[in-house]
């Protein structure tokens, strides 16, 4: 049966000023620093007794850490009695305490403090839909910032047709009303809500706190993937998300073993006004290239400091820049995708002369790869293969443009 909203606007207001949390909201106040604030915190190796964010007070007696092998930007810390401390890049520290555990006194200031089972999250970072699809965590979130025909995860679709979960406004735009009525115990962003910092501020003046998911400025493609065992920790399923991980851990240290070419590859999408937009090449897409055993065809093009992963060119400068591609991939993520080669040649002509497209090797990706984030190491396979012929009946992200 659907969730229903039970607050009147006066209450939400009222509500807003004594929220206190449930057993699944949050305990303490938000963190100290939003975005854009300041409050960044440096996470090292954790060799320190402190533990790898540098200690979170209150008389807890640090055990050990989570041995990451490729995500920087998050850190999580254990200690004595099952307290969790989840620390990401910008500062943000969450403690998860036990169901049965006390809440310790003495914590530093700006400490977020969730207790067990964590739930009620408004998620509007729409890559990490995924990971809790794969934790089976969907009932963790109530919230959504994407609305249910915008999902192409089939858990997050029936969760929302259920009424098990709510559409709670876009990042920019949330619905404080129902997110204050549902006693959301935390806001999972994306670095777009930079761009809103007033919904930071009211969202904690109602006493729900605000995390922000750096899966996006990982270095490696698999540091993304990653990040499903800070989730995984989060919500107490750090075996399931080992798994998760190690699957695709293990399956790139085939691919890696496994012969190289120096086949080159463009990654591209035709805008509407008629531009090519093109990956950098320090983002993660051409990374996954060269772990596949290619060789993304722009070498050195954009600003390897800059936060950017795409820019747009002219047609004239993209032909002469992969007109001799080996391989040709098309990114359905913005606009759906193609499904024939004439109708990416209906979208530009001059492709024509392409190499790729002469010699049969033109390639799409599919549409719901974008909210997918645990399909990064299974693209890199589906890549690999495209590279060497082999085993395209059983790619599950790219199929070819006939």
């Amino acid at each position: 049966m659907g969730r229903k909203r039970g607050i009147g606007l006066c209450c939400f207001f009222l509500a807003g000023l004594l929220l206190s949390g449930g057993c699944s909201g949050p305990l303490s106040g938000p963190r100290a620093a939003g975005p854009g604030e300041g409050g960044r915190q440096e996470i090292s190796d954790g060799s320190e007794n402190a533990g790898a964010s540098g200690g979170v007070g209150g008389g807890l007696v640090y055990e050990g850490s989570m041995d990451l092998q490729y995500a920087e930007n998050f850190a999580v810390d254990y200690y004595e009695g099952g307290y969790t401390l989840l620390t990401v890049k910008d500062g943000t520290r969450i403690l998860v305490v036990p169901e049965e555990g006390e809440i310790p006194e003495g914590l530093e200031e700006g400490v977020i403090v969730l207790r067990r089972p964590v739930r009620n999250l408004y998620l509007v970072a729409s890559a990490v839909m995924d990971m809790f699809d794969a934790l089976d965590a969907i009932d963790a979130v109530t919230l959504s910032g994407q609305k249910e025909e915008g999902w192409h995860i089939e858990a997050a679709r029936e969760a929302m047709a259920a009424g098990d979960m709510l559409y709670a406004g876009k990042y920019s735009e949330p619905d404080y009303e129902l997110i204050v009525s549902e006693d959301c115990s935390l806001a999972i962003e994306n670095m777009m809500i930079s761009h809103s910092p007033e919904v930071v501020e009211m969202l904690e003046s109602f006493g729900i706190p605000v995390m922000i998911e750096y899966s996006s400025y990982e270095s490696h493609p698999l540091g993304r993937v990653e990040w499903i065992r800070f989730f995984g920790a989060l919500v107490g399923k750090e075996a399931e998300a080992e798994e998760a991980f190690s699957r695709q851990a293990a399956d790139l240290a085939e691919i890696e073993a496994e012969e190289k070419t120096d086949k080159t590859v463009a990654f591209f999408y035709i805008t509407s006004n008629g531009l090519v937009q093109v990956r950098q090449s320090s983002d993660y897409v051409p990374k996954m290239i060269e772990l596949a055993g290619g060789r993304y065809i722009f070498g050195q093009l954009g600003d390897p400091e800059s936060a950017r992963s795409t820019l747009n060119m002219q047609v004239e400068e993209f032909y002469s820049g992969a007109r001799d591609a080996d391989f040709l991939i098309y990114n359905s993520s913005i606009d759906g995708g193609v499904g024939s080669l004439e109708e990416l040649l209906g979208k530009c002509e001059v492709l024509e002369d392409f190499k790729a497209v002469q010699q049969g090797n033109v390639w799409c990706t599919t549409n719901e790869m974008y909210q997918q984030s645990m399909s990064i190491g299974y693209l890199i396979r589906d890549i690999h293969n495209m590279l060497l012929g082999k085993g395209e009946e059983e790619m599950t992200f790219l199929f070819r443009l006939e």
